[in-house]
């Protein structure tokens, strides 16, 4: 690309040997246009052989043969220096010969292959490194009495992309308008500020450089933009410039919104005016596009890396897009908002491509966030990366993202607009998932109030508000208050949507999943018994919902204390998901890792161990290793190896893994404190009784602040505390309960509330549900799919 030194380089290597006595004959070409090689080397003809310049394809032929390799007794040795070649076909005919005595020394930004020709060696000049680069600065501005910490110069080498040309002319900015780094950085972050405004003019250019940065692209966009497909490249390099410069999918690029862009914004190439036309550009197109950027250096496209495909330095991007009016510019990120959300999966099966999804995202609105707040709404992309974040277990990030995202919805649309609600439900809903469960339930009652004052009682979105508020009611530990809601919400919902709606079947699941969890668990086997029985007669036994139901069902079963008929229950279950769904599909591997849990607890830990073994390999290279679902089957598998006796390695498990939720989730996140609760359940069993007492002790003071004194799990941990203690005295009572707790599977691999997987309220939910549409079938078929649920 351009301003990466590489005629820099090229002089540097010419004058190393010129001074060292090992040439007699030194040419340097700039070669940027044919009739500049061939002016050259009818130039250097006239000054060696006498020839007349004014026939220049004559004088230059006969420079070429006067190069061509010679007796000993006249050999020269010499170097031809062909500096930023612009089109591989204006050295046709014209490459001096291949001689021993000679060598060749081509600079350029293309990478055609007609370049790399046999004997050629190409070396890619890059970027600076990080320390490079604050070396370059560190050093520049030395030689004008200048210092500044190096953390100011590597953030302003980061801010400039570590492109060298830029670095060099940015200093000498610096120090013709007597600004610090830190000003300068606030400069260049001003959007109203343009990067022509904040770098020398042509006469103040350092060096003898001959061009600015802003203008070091421009032959190479206009000469892309006349490549096949003509009119194409500048389009896409446009919106390409809109996104993140460290890696766009290509699939964005190749999106319908894409292509309706590039159509609208393509020209035939040969008109000057740069007027769009209406041209159909295809899939194709936009391929052949790629590959002309590529080699023009304009970017890097890398097609075996589809997720980030496509990469563009920073400035270049600035450039382009400061080269657009505003209007240009509004259009533009409305396109690549819509690109991104046409192509984002509902179910984030490709970690990867979700990554680099909401990076792209984070690219556009580092730029053009307030054009996606439009008098109609918000734009459906911010949702969805707030979405993304929560399903990849992001959640504080995710609470952050909707805390910014409701604030100016609330100034922009108004507080009763309903994407202002719908970001405070996901403002609530993020609460409960980092671990404040009160704090959820606060929100969703004061949300709830909200939208019965606008909307009325009846409207299906005051539905959804009151299925949240009944879910965090039950898990903030108030599992009969969730029971009742659910059971009133029931008939509501029947009322309003109908009996076989899908949200009145959702409510018909939620309400027996919590009156098991009030202590009825035969009533839960009932109320799922049943539900299955209309399910099957109203979508059919393969439909993903009645395979959900299936499974609620096994799980309460064996919750009800019959793990036999559970796990045989589970066996058939799993065949049908993995032939329905897909032995890769989250909804089946989570049934694997149940079916292994009570098979657990049904004593046969060592075949659970390895299934879950097998189960954690598939997630780390689907999901990624510190992903929600993964850590869960890390903590079951260090459970299942403490129950076949490998305390110690349970111990080292739980250590590592509680390093990481703390990291990732946060020390208050249920997820934490319940590997807090296994680890000193562990640390007993190895006979360390005074540090389990220790942890539970301060485990009991963490839940008692965060959860109140009676929610279940801190009645549950002042349990386990009092049976630890009195096993530490010698207690004989207290030995007999740790000696039935053992006995007892499931105690001993812990209380696993995940297994019910009935709801949506889970990391699935980011990703899913659009509470607040306005419409009756507010929920989406895929709420119903699989979910990890609370642990």
């Amino acid at each position: 690309m351009g301003g990466v030194g590489k005629t820099q380089l090229a002089a540097h290597q010419a004058r190393r040997a010129w001074a060292a006595g090992e040439l007699d004959l030194l040419l340097w070409i700039s070669a940027n246009t044919r009739a500049a090689i061939i002016s050259t080397y009818a130039q250097a003809a006239g000054e060696i052989l006498d020839a007349d310049p004014t026939n220049s394809e004559y004088a230059a032929r006969a420079f070429l043969a006067w190069l061509e390799p010679k007796p000993s007794s006249s050999r020269y040795r010499w170097l031809v220096v062909l500096d930023d070649v612009a089109d591989p076909a204006d050295l046709r005919g014209l490459w001096p010969p291949a001689s021993p005595d000679g060598r060749i020394l081509v600079t350029t930004r293309r990478r055609d292959a007609a370049l790399i020709g046999s004997g050629y060696r190409s070396l890619p000049v890059g970027l600076f490194t990080s320390t490079e680069a604050a070396a370059y600065l560190s050093t520049a501005l030395a030689s004008h009495g200048r210092s500044e910490p190096l953390t100011a110069l590597a953030a302003l080498s980061d801010d400039l992309g570590r492109l060298p040309l830029a670095l060099s002319q940015a200093i000498a900015y610096l120090i013709d308008a007597d600004l610090d780094c830190a000003t300068y950085r606030t400069l260049l972050s001003d959007r109203a500020q343009t990067l022509a405004d904040l770098l020398p003019d042509c006469s103040g250019l350092p060096d003898d450089q001959p061009v600015t940065v802003t203008a070091a692209w421009s032959l190479s966009v206009d000469r892309a933009d006349r490549l096949a497909p003509a009119g194409v490249g500048l389009p896409v390099l446009r919106l390409a410039a809109a996104l993140d410069p460290n890696g766009i999918p290509a699939s964005v690029l190749t999106s319908p919104p894409a292509l309706a862009y590039l159509g609208e914004h393509s020209t035939d190439g040969t008109d000057s005016s740069g007027q769009a036309g209406s041209h159909a550009v295809t899939v194709q197109h936009v391929r052949r596009a790629l590959r002309v950027l590529h080699r023009l250096s304009l970017i890097d496209h890398d097609p075996g890396n589809p997720d980030v495909a496509v990469r563009v330095h920073q400035l270049i991007q600035r450039t382009t897009r400061e080269a657009l009016d505003p209007r240009q510019c509004d259009r533009l990120a409305h396109a690549a908002a819509d690109a991104l959300t046409s192509i984002w999966p509902v179910r984030e099966d490709d970690v990867s491509l979700a990554h680099a999804l909401r990076a792209n995202t984070q690219a556009l609105t580092a730029h053009a966030e307030d054009v996606l707040y439009q008098p109609q709404g918000v734009h459906a992309l911010l949702f969805r990366a707030g979405k993304s974040l929560g399903q990849a277990g992001q959640v504080s990030s995710a609470v952050n993202h909707f805390e910014h995202l409701a604030s100016k919805a609330d100034r922009r649309l108004g507080p009763d607009h309903p994407d202002t609600f719908n970001a405070r439900h996901n403002i609530s809903w993020g609460q409960g998932m980092a671990g404040y469960p009160a704090a959820a339930v606060t929100g969703f009652a004061r949300l709830l109030v909200d939208l019965e004052r606008v909307w009325g009682t009846s409207h299906p979105s005051i539905l959804v508000a009151r299925q949240s508020l009944a879910h965090w009611r039950g898990q903030a530990g108030d599992a009969s208050g969730a029971a009742t809601e659910f059971a009133q919400l029931l008939v509501d919902s029947a009322h309003v949507l109908g009996p076989s709606h899908t949200q009145t079947i959702l409510a018909r699941s939620h309400l027996a999943r919590w009156r098991g969890e009030t202590g009825d668990t035969a009533a839960a086997v009932a109320d799922f018994s049943q539900l299955l029985s209309d399910q099957e007669q109203l979508f059919g036994q393969d439909d993903p919902r009645t395979l959900i139901t299936r499974h609620n069902l096994a799980a309460w079963t064996a919750k009800d204390g019959n793990v036999p008929e559970a796990l045989t229950a589970f066996a058939p279950l799993l065949a049908d998901m993995e032939r329905v769904l897909g032995a890769g599909h989250p909804d089946t591997l989570f049934t694997r890792h149940c079916y292994a849990h009570w098979r657990a607890v049904a004593g046969d830990t060592a075949i659970a161990a390895t299934d879950l073994s097998q189960l954690l390999s598939v997630q780390v290279r689907t999901l990624g290793s510190d992903h929600p679902h993964t850590l869960t089957t890390r903590l079951d598998l260090a459970a299942c190896r403490g129950a076949a006796g490998d305390v110690a390695d349970a111990l080292s498990s739980f250590a590592r893994l509680l390093a990481r939720q703390e990291r990732l989730l946060g020390p208050d996140h249920s997820h934490t404190l319940y590997t807090r609760h296994c680890r000193a359940h562990w640390l007993g069993v190895s006979g360390n009784t005074k540090a389990a007492t220790k942890e539970f002790a301060q485990l009991l003071m963490d839940r008692d602040q965060l959860l109140g004194q009676d929610h279940p799990d801190t009645v549950y941990t002042r349990r386990c505390l009092t049976q630890w203690r009195g096993v530490a005295k010698g207690s004989a009572s207290a030995i007999a309960a740790l000696n039935q707790i053992l006995a007892n599977g499931e105690q001993a691999l812990g209380p696993h509330r995940h297994q019910i997987l009935n709801n949506p309220y889970n990391y699935y939910y980011w990703g899913e549900v659009q509470p607040f549409s306005g419409c009756a079938t507010w929920m989406c078929e895929g709420c119903l799919r699989l979910r990890y649920g609370e642990t």
